[in-house]
Protein backbone atom coordinates (compact mmCIF):
# COMPACT_ATOMS: atom_id res chain seq x y z
CA UNK A 1 0.00 0.00 0.00
CA UNK A 2 2.86 2.40 0.67
CA UNK A 3 4.78 1.63 -2.51
CA UNK A 4 2.01 1.04 -5.03
CA UNK A 5 2.53 -0.34 -8.49
CA UNK A 6 4.28 2.60 -10.06
CA UNK A 7 3.32 4.05 -13.41
CA UNK A 8 0.31 2.34 -14.96
CA UNK A 9 0.67 3.27 -18.67
CA UNK A 10 -2.53 1.57 -19.84
CA UNK A 11 -4.63 3.43 -17.29
CA UNK A 12 -3.44 7.01 -17.70
CA UNK A 13 -2.42 7.20 -14.04
CA UNK A 14 1.14 7.49 -12.78
CA UNK A 15 0.55 5.14 -9.86
CA UNK A 16 -1.94 2.88 -8.17
CA UNK A 17 -2.42 0.78 -5.06
CA UNK A 18 -4.54 -2.33 -4.96
CA UNK A 19 -6.23 -1.50 -1.68
CA UNK A 20 -7.27 -4.12 0.86
CA UNK A 21 -10.94 -5.17 0.84
CA UNK A 22 -10.57 -7.06 4.11
CA UNK A 23 -9.39 -3.89 5.86
CA UNK A 24 -11.86 -1.66 3.95
CA UNK A 25 -9.03 0.26 2.29
CA UNK A 26 -10.01 1.34 -1.22
CA UNK A 27 -7.64 1.18 -4.18
CA UNK A 28 -5.99 4.49 -5.01
CA UNK A 29 -5.30 5.98 -8.43
CA UNK A 30 -2.56 8.61 -8.36
CA UNK A 31 -1.80 11.19 -10.99
CA UNK A 32 0.42 14.18 -11.53
CA UNK A 33 0.43 16.84 -10.65
CA UNK A 34 1.09 20.15 -9.10
CA UNK A 35 -0.54 22.06 -11.98
CA UNK A 36 -3.51 19.73 -12.40
CA UNK A 37 -4.32 16.39 -14.01
CA UNK A 38 -1.72 15.26 -16.53
CA UNK A 39 -3.52 13.45 -19.34
CA UNK A 40 -1.51 11.02 -21.40
CA UNK A 41 -2.17 11.38 -25.16
CA UNK A 42 -2.23 7.61 -25.60
CA UNK A 43 -5.04 7.19 -23.08
CA UNK A 44 -8.04 8.87 -24.62
CA UNK A 45 -10.67 8.05 -22.00
CA UNK A 46 -9.40 10.86 -19.76
CA UNK A 47 -9.74 13.48 -22.46
CA UNK A 48 -7.66 16.59 -22.18
CA UNK A 49 -6.25 18.47 -19.20
CA UNK A 50 -7.03 21.97 -18.06
CA UNK A 51 -4.11 24.38 -18.25
CA UNK A 52 -4.16 25.65 -14.67
CA UNK A 53 -1.91 28.50 -13.55
CA UNK A 54 1.43 27.34 -12.19
CA UNK A 55 1.98 27.14 -8.45
CA UNK A 56 4.42 30.03 -8.68
CA UNK A 57 1.77 32.15 -10.46
CA UNK A 58 -0.75 31.43 -7.72
CA UNK A 59 1.87 32.20 -5.06
CA UNK A 60 2.64 35.53 -6.71
CA UNK A 61 -0.91 36.66 -5.95
CA UNK A 62 -0.40 36.23 -2.17
CA UNK A 63 -4.14 35.50 -2.21
CA UNK A 64 -5.04 32.53 0.00
CA UNK A 65 -8.61 32.46 -1.35
CA UNK A 66 -7.22 32.15 -4.87
CA UNK A 67 -5.04 29.26 -3.71
CA UNK A 68 -8.07 27.50 -2.26
CA UNK A 69 -10.14 28.06 -5.41
CA UNK A 70 -7.21 26.79 -7.53
CA UNK A 71 -7.04 23.66 -5.38
CA UNK A 72 -10.81 23.10 -5.61
CA UNK A 73 -10.76 23.37 -9.39
CA UNK A 74 -7.88 20.91 -9.72
CA UNK A 75 -9.51 18.52 -7.26
CA UNK A 76 -12.75 18.62 -9.25
CA UNK A 77 -10.90 17.68 -12.42
CA UNK A 78 -9.16 14.80 -10.64
CA UNK A 79 -12.49 13.50 -9.33
CA UNK A 80 -14.01 13.78 -12.79
CA UNK A 81 -11.20 11.68 -14.24
CA UNK A 82 -11.33 9.02 -11.56
CA UNK A 83 -8.12 9.86 -9.70
CA UNK A 84 -8.11 9.67 -5.92
CA UNK A 85 -4.66 11.19 -5.24
CA UNK A 86 -3.21 14.38 -6.70
CA UNK A 87 0.58 14.35 -6.70
CA UNK A 88 0.70 17.99 -5.75
CA UNK A 89 0.77 20.75 -4.84
CA UNK A 90 4.46 21.48 -5.06
CA UNK A 91 5.95 23.63 -2.34
CA UNK A 92 9.73 23.53 -2.24
CA UNK A 93 11.47 26.82 -1.57
CA UNK A 94 13.15 28.14 -4.72
CA UNK A 95 16.83 28.48 -3.87
CA UNK A 96 18.47 27.65 -7.20
CA UNK A 97 17.24 29.92 -10.02
CA UNK A 98 18.05 27.31 -12.68
CA UNK A 99 15.86 24.62 -11.07
CA UNK A 100 13.59 23.26 -13.76
CA UNK A 101 10.69 22.94 -11.33
CA UNK A 102 10.56 26.34 -9.63
CA UNK A 103 7.36 27.11 -11.58
CA UNK A 104 5.58 24.27 -9.71
CA UNK A 105 6.21 25.54 -6.21
CA UNK A 106 3.84 27.63 -4.09
CA UNK A 107 6.68 28.94 -1.96
CA UNK A 108 8.63 30.92 -4.46
CA UNK A 109 11.62 32.11 -2.46
CA UNK A 110 9.61 32.67 0.72
CA UNK A 111 8.97 29.77 3.10
CA UNK A 112 6.22 31.68 4.95
CA UNK A 113 4.40 32.33 1.66
CA UNK A 114 4.60 28.60 0.92
CA UNK A 115 3.31 27.74 4.39
CA UNK A 116 0.30 30.01 4.09
CA UNK A 117 -0.61 29.26 0.47
CA UNK A 118 -0.22 25.50 0.60
CA UNK A 119 -2.63 25.14 3.51
CA UNK A 120 -5.39 26.66 1.41
CA UNK A 121 -4.49 24.79 -1.77
CA UNK A 122 -4.59 21.48 0.11
CA UNK A 123 -7.92 22.36 1.73
CA UNK A 124 -9.33 23.11 -1.72
CA UNK A 125 -8.07 19.85 -3.25
CA UNK A 126 -9.13 17.68 -0.34
CA UNK A 127 -12.62 19.14 0.02
CA UNK A 128 -13.38 17.44 -3.32
CA UNK A 129 -12.50 14.05 -1.83
CA UNK A 130 -9.10 13.84 -3.52
CA UNK A 131 -6.00 13.26 -1.38
CA UNK A 132 -3.39 16.00 -1.83
CA UNK A 133 0.23 14.83 -1.77
CA UNK A 134 2.47 17.84 -1.11
CA UNK A 135 5.82 17.50 -2.83
CA UNK A 136 8.79 17.45 -3.30
CA UNK A 137 10.39 16.89 0.08
CA UNK A 138 12.88 19.52 1.20
CA UNK A 139 15.90 20.60 -0.83
CA UNK A 140 14.65 19.40 -4.22
CA UNK A 141 16.32 22.40 -5.77
CA UNK A 142 17.73 21.07 -9.01
CA UNK A 143 16.81 18.71 -11.80
CA UNK A 144 20.33 17.95 -13.02
CA UNK A 145 21.51 14.76 -11.29
CA UNK A 146 18.71 15.16 -8.74
CA UNK A 147 18.87 11.49 -7.75
CA UNK A 148 22.60 11.59 -7.08
CA UNK A 149 23.42 15.02 -5.70
CA UNK A 150 24.35 15.38 -2.04
CA UNK A 151 23.17 18.52 -0.28
CA UNK A 152 24.68 19.59 3.00
CA UNK A 153 22.51 22.04 4.94
CA UNK A 154 22.81 22.98 8.59
CA UNK A 155 19.96 22.27 11.00
CA UNK A 156 18.97 25.90 11.53
CA UNK A 157 18.57 26.45 7.78
CA UNK A 158 16.50 23.27 7.49
CA UNK A 159 14.08 24.40 10.19
CA UNK A 160 13.90 28.08 9.28
CA UNK A 161 13.75 27.71 5.52
CA UNK A 162 13.12 24.28 4.06
CA UNK A 163 10.74 22.66 6.54
CA UNK A 164 8.41 25.66 6.95
CA UNK A 165 6.15 25.02 3.92
CA UNK A 166 5.82 21.35 4.85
Amino acid sequence: LLHGTGWVPWSGYVGATAGDKKQHIPPLLLNDGPQGFRAFPSVLHHGTSTQFPSGLSIAATWDEDAARTWGEAMGAEFVGKGASVQLGPGLCVARVPQDGRNFEYLSGEDPILGHDMVAQAIRGIQQTGVIANAKHWVMNNQETNRHGVTEVVDERTMYELYYVPF
